[in-house]
């Protein structure tokens, strides 16, 4: 992979952020060992070890060394980033979900019924939902930590509403797809009486049927990564 250290690796950042791929710039280590968030030793060693790779030159004046990065060091930190660039490209586009069909207490087709609701979803994305959800029982530990990541996420925003009796919360919509078949919403509420094993989705059809599903059968879910 490379001849660099990783614990050398923001010490070269800095000193490239500081101009030194082209200049002798000065640094002490004490203001070094703050930047990287390292102890005035530590920094200390950095520059020594950097220096006896070959990846930087140093020039001593009392207790401020004037460094550049050699062509060696710079030409490491650009393996590093292409890897970088590389491995992050490469990531999922999609989060997998799994789990089996369970049924739900009825609500669903009541709340999706609701206009307050489905004006809402006709215009944000594009229809108005069979009314009720498919609810879905994740398998594994993993599953259920996945899906806590959407909470944090916008997808498309349907604002909650009063409708002068009692006032009902958000629901936030991602596109995703059942069974590589059927698309469909993943949705999270800002309220609900499942835990959080359990997982909801909306479509245009009732998707038991469609695609021909029963209690306790197997589903795959896949949401796209930054999809709306």
């Amino acid at each position: 992979m490379t001849d660099i250290k990783i614990q050398h690796i923001l010490t070269l950042s800095y000193l490239l952020s500081k101009g030194a791929k082209y200049n002798f710039v000065p640094v002490t280590t004490s203001s070094l060992g703050k930047n990287i968030k390292k102890s005035q030793q530590a920094a200390s060693k950095h520059l020594v070890e950097l220096e006896q790779g070959g990846f930087i030159e140093r020039i001593l004046n009392g207790r401020v060394s004037s460094v550049k990065i050699t062509s060696k060091g710079f030409a490491e930190m650009i393996k590093l980033s292409t890897i970088l660039n590389s491995s992050l490209k490469s990531s999922p586009s999609h989060i997998e979900l799994r789990g089996n069909l369970i049924s739900g207490m009825g609500e669903g087709a009541y709340y999706m019924s609701l206009k307050g609701y489905t004006k809402q979803f006709k215009s944000k994305i594009g229809y108005v939902p069979f009314p009720g959800t498919l609810n879905v029982k994740l398998d594994s530990k993993e599953n259920i930590e996945s899906i806590r990541q959407f909470d944090a996420l916008d997808g498309v925003l349907i604002k909650g509403f009063s409708d002068g009796k009692r006032t009902y919360g958000w629901v936030k919509c991602f596109l995703a797809t059942l069974n590589k078949s059927v698309d469909c919403q993943l949705i999270r509420l800002e309220r609900t009486h499942h835990d959080p094993s359990v997982i909801e989705l909306i479509s245009k059809t009732n998707i038991r049927k469609h695609a021909k599903l029963s209690d306790g059968s197997k589903v795959v879910i896949k949401i796209p990564i930054n999809s709306k």
